[in-house]
């Protein structure tokens, strides 16, 4: 019983000093850099990598979906398969699950519309077509970003054949599992994600509880890196939930309060990258990759992600972290305790 009241409980609050004490220590021991591998490792290696749990890029991890989707291929394959694209309003907020001003000023953390087109459709969009109509041209930003498993999810290592997908004609280019990970971890992943969009698509800076394997098939990926000891710098607060939608027969997209979802819990920092936007105790790293780049990304670690390129591709493995041992514990006190403050309380200082 003990046990369990101990499992429920808040972790207790870090002191400002301390935790700028403890990202000092960090980065004085690790530094700015950002080790690069010119292959891909072993089992034991990548378990080594697990254990100092820090970004590495990875070269040479090729896959067939490299040399074989282009736009042709990627039509031709899904021919007019419906598939789901994340919609956000470009100038009001490019960035997919962010935070946006909704009713009266309030900002909330909304998610975005959603709507079911082909492949040939979003890439026409993505490369300034017009078949996504949103009120006036190129007035949104798409982004095929519907993740949780939208290639295999965790059902397909149990009954493969219960496992749908929306691409699953793609299946053939994309393995279910990387080896070298699977064996170090003990596990197959927990979904495995096709991510398409362009310039416009955003990623707000967050941090996720699996360990990434991100591996970029076209174009580029800029990512801006803070480790888990940093996400005080982030200034975390509660927000209402909202989606984008349409009001009153109006094809401009709005923010829509949810009425029976929880708050969540979010970054207030919009760009990380804008000067001023972090302290000046913080540490960013930056990486870019190119097509054919691996990033392994440790689980905890709080990522911003942009991208280049007409359009942009990239492919990522979730293995579910490790909760047994200290390291998830520490995970949690370093993201501090449950008393996080309300986004848009106006008494808030701190």
């Amino acid at each position: 019983m003990a046990a369990l009241e101990l499992d429920q409980a808040a972790p207790p609050s870090l002191t400002h000093d301390i935790v700028r004490w403890i990202s000092q220590e960090y980065h004085d021991m690790n530094g700015s850099s950002i080790q690069t591998l010119e292959s891909p490792p072993t089992a034991a290696e990548f378990a080594q990598l697990v254990h100092i749990s820090r970004p590495v890029v990875i070269k040479g991890f090729h896959i067939p979906a490299l040399k074989r989707w282009t736009d042709d291929y990627l039509q031709t394959k899904l021919q007019g398969q419906p598939i789901s694209v994340a919609i956000t309003p470009n100038g009001r907020n490019r960035q997919a699950d962010a935070l946006a001003a909704g009713p009266e000023g309030r900002l909330f953390f909304v998610e975005p519309f959603v709507e079911k087109v082909s492949m040939t459709c979003l890439l026409e969009q993505l490369n300034a077509g017009t078949c996504i109509q949103q009120d006036s041209d190129d007035l949104s930003a798409s982004y095929l970003q519907s993740q949780n498993g939208n290639i295999y999810s965790s059902r397909f290592f149990e009954s493969p054949n219960d496992d749908s997908s929306e691409f699953g004609a793609l299946r053939e280019d994309v393995p279910s599992h990387i080896p070298w990970v699977t064996e170090a971890l003990g596990r197959n992943p927990d979904a495995v994600n096709l991510w398409i969009g362009n310039s416009k698509s955003i990623t707000s800076i967050h941090s996720d509880p699996y360990e990434n394997i991100y591996t970029v098939i076209h174009g580029s990926k800029h990512f801006t890196l803070l480790p888990p000891c940093e996400g005080w710098c982030l200034q975390e607060r509660i927000y209402p939930h909202a989606v984008y939608g349409h009001t009153d027969n109006s094809n401009c997209l709005s923010v829509i309060p949810s009425s029976d979802t929880p708050q969540v819990r979010w970054s207030s920092v919009i760009n990380p990258d804008l000067p001023g936007s972090l302290p000046p105790e913080a540490h960013p790293l930056h990486v870019t990759l190119e097509a054919g780049d691996t990033l392994y990304l440790p689980v905890g670690w709080w990522h911003y992600v942009q991208q280049s390129g007409p359009t942009t591709i990239a492919l990522n493995w979730w293995y579910d972290a490790e909760v047994r041992g200290m390291n998830w514990i520490w995970l949690s006190l370093l993201r501090g305790s449950g008393d996080v403050p309300l986004g848009n309380d106006e008494n808030d200082t701190r």
